[in-house]
């Protein structure tokens, strides 16, 4: 196996992180008052985009 010529610095190492990091999930809130995903109907009253989707019962 391959072995490294020099050790890699922690700012090196750090930097090439940089961009791993888990992003928080954007929320938006339904007409209900639920906050809820971006395009996803909501789960509790069943709308997206204004109108009925789910029935209430199912949701």
């Amino acid at each position: 196996m391959a072995q490294p010529k020099k050790k890699t610095s922690k700012s090196r190492r750090n930097m090439r992180r940089s961009h791993d990091h888990v992003a928080t999930p954007n929320v938006v809130y339904c007409e209900c008052g639920e906050p809820i995903i971006p395009h996803r109907a909501c789960s509790s009253c069943g709308s997206y985009k204004g109108r009925q989707v789910i029935n209430s019962e199912d949701a």
